[in-house]
């Protein structure tokens, strides 16, 4: 991707390289991510020389030949029918406008086939599968065949888990494995829920408690929405934040994570928790799509 003795591009979101417009990719410092995503809220887009889209070069020209003979009688004749209809059309145009008539408007051409527009929002298709957590009353979307069924035991901020994850890093220094996740539960005891009165504060009581058990330290936090929602019909919080670091022996520098509390009419609510390291940066738009479609049991 880049020359002899030319650095390579930082990581981070550039206008895709296939040209489409309105849609970013994840460059890694040295290849390109498989999914490209639309430019949006929370997606710094960078500029490179390096990673700009190729240009199609225009249609060569041939060489203007000498106009002699029958070619140049030829080309005189074409030029001067094609002054007529200029004319024309001018007149036209000009008679259009006196008479006070609107022209007939002009639709747009569709989208080339090959260059989809970007989506419009956060809809799966129908006939997703979908994760039914009947222990914390809620659903939600399976992400797809590179997702497994969480089965990597119990987390402090629940009293069980379902859901969905995927392997980032096999080892860590601390020897445990890095993941992303998207998983659900009822909320454990002990983390502030006294009723939907409580619900920011217990949802950033949840976000801390994970910051402290699930993240390498020291760590840097960047509030990126604290906002109460409604999901269902039932009164709800979200709390989305980006970390980022500087550990030795980790692949990544950084997560995007969010915790979104639900009263569900239970007595304990339903904490959905989604992150993903910034290894997989072009998949934080999962957050806003899985967000978009919990529903209440």
């Amino acid at each position: 991707m880049t020359g002899p003795g030319q650095p390579a591009p930082p990581p981070g979101w550039y206008p895709d390289p296939d040209g489409t417009p309105g849609l970013v990719r994840w460059w890694n410092g040295a290849s390109w991510s498989d999914v490209a995503t639309p430019a949006g809220p929370g997606v710094v887009v960078q500029s490179s020389p390096v990673l700009a889209p190729s240009t199609p070069l225009p249609a060569e020209v041939p060489p203007p030949e000498e106009l002699s003979g029958e070619s140049g009688l030829w080309s005189g004749w074409v030029v001067g029918v094609a002054l007529l209809v200029l004319v024309a059309v001018v007149g036209v145009a000009v008679f259009l406008g006196r008479s006070g008539t609107e022209p007939t408007p002009v639709a747009e051409s569709p989208a080339p086939s090959g260059q989809p527009l970007p989506p419009t929002g956060p809809a799966f298709p129908p006939g997703t599968v979908r994760i039914i957590d009947k222990d914390s009353g809620i659903s939600y979307p399976f992400l797809g065949d590179n997702w497994f069924e969480f089965n990597l035991g119990m987390q402090a901020e629940v009293t069980a888990i379902a859901g969905q994850y995927f392997t980032t890093q096999e080892l860590t220094p601390e020897g445990t494995t890095f993941i992303a996740q998207c998983t659900s539960g009822p909320l454990a005891d002990g983390l502030g829920w006294a009723g939907p009165s409580t619900l920011q504060a217990t949802t950033q009581t949840v976000a801390d408690s994970a910051r402290i058990n699930y993240y390498p330290r020291p760590n840097e936090r960047r509030v990126l929405r604290d906002e109460a929602r409604t999901v269902d019909g039932h009164a709800a919080h979200l709390y989305e934040f980006q970390l980022t670091w500087d550990v030795p022996g980790y692949d990544a520098t950084g997560e995007r994570a969010a915790m979104l509390l639900i009263d569900v009419g239970r007595p304990a609510p339903a904490l959905l928790y989604i992150s993903i390291p910034n290894t997989h940066a072009e998949l934080y738009g999962v957050i806003d799509r899985v967000i978009g479609d919990v529903d209440v049991l």
